[in-house]
């Protein structure tokens, strides 16, 4: 940690914390990461900032208590190198693999008429055909399908929830609000990162959803169709990485276009620098 640009303070205050800090469950333990603190997911960041991949070609994603190895197939051949690495970067910062819980995912294009034998599995690690990240599913024909089929079927559950709540002589406006507070933003909840791996059926399915609720009165009559409410969160979260330099995919951005930098041109909903189109 003391390798890391943290302020000192911050450093400082930390180090109060964990030291002589242990957690209680059936024995005393005492472990570098305290299970339901508030400071847990950022220090699990601290700590496994040193974590990385042995191999270039591999990457590593890492959010809250979460690691991901993303492994492509040219590099197939060193799954286990990367597992026996994580393992052993565990046993020296205190913690330890649960490999109960670790799964892994081939994923396949089903576009491709050639379809490639995938790997044998890892001993001692499951092979799952569907993977849920930050509560998304993704299956390993890369579709959304199935999460958005799943956040449609919670959501026509939350519709009782309403019903008793205008039972109980809350206003249609209050519905409302509490439609949108609870069904929307799960119907568009990391939307962003999935909504592109979704069928033109999916999408009316949701619209069906949506104008069923507002037939019963729980939905706002003028809520947008799905695709355009996609479309507002893709905007919603463009707008605030384009116009905050420390935001995390700020960095994924092109450069800004040659043109914006040497002319006075009218206003664009952004600067950069468009990829060359390549025809295939």
């Amino acid at each position: 940690m003391a390798e890391l640009e943290i302020p000192v303070p911050v450093y400082n205050w930390i180090v109060d914390f964990y030291g002589g800090h242990a957690h209680h469950t059936m024995t005393n333990i005492t472990a570098s990461i305290i299970q339901g603190s508030g400071i847990g997911p950022a220090a699990y960041a601290v700590i496994s900032a040193d974590l990385k991949p042995i191999h270039s070609e591999n990457s590593m994603v890492k959010f809250a208590d979460d690691t991901y190895i993303v492994i492509p197939s040219s590099n197939v051949g060193t799954r286990t190198q990367e597992i026996d690495n994580v393992t052993l970067w565990a046993a020296a910062n205190n913690l330890k693999l649960n490999v109960s819980k670790t799964r892994e995912i081939v994923f396949q294009d089903s576009r491709w008429r050639s379809v490639a034998t995938p790997p044998s599995p890892l001993p001692g690690i499951s092979r799952e055909h569907t993977l849920k990240i930050l509560g998304v599913k993704i299956t390993s024909h890369l579709s959304a399908s199935d999460h958005l089929r799943q956040v449609i079927s919670e959501s026509a559950q939350s519709l009782y929830a309403l019903r008793v709540l205008r039972h109980h002589g809350m206003t249609e406006a209050g519905l409302h609000a509490v439609f949108r507070a609870v069904v929307v933003s799960r119907l568009t909840y990391a939307s962003p990162a999935w909504s592109g791996f979704i069928t033109a059926t999916d999408r009316q399915r949701a619209d069906a959803f949506l104008r069923r609720s507002k037939r019963c009165g729980f939905c706002p009559p003028d809520l947008a169709e799905f695709d355009q409410l996609l479309e507002d969160s893709d905007d919603e979260l463009f707008n605030k990485i384009i116009h905050n330099p420390r935001h995390t995919l700020y960095q994924l951005l092109p450069g800004q276009s040659v043109a914006s930098q040497h002319y006075d041109l009218r206003h664009r909903t952004h600067d950069r620098q468009l990829p060359a189109h390549k025809d295939i």
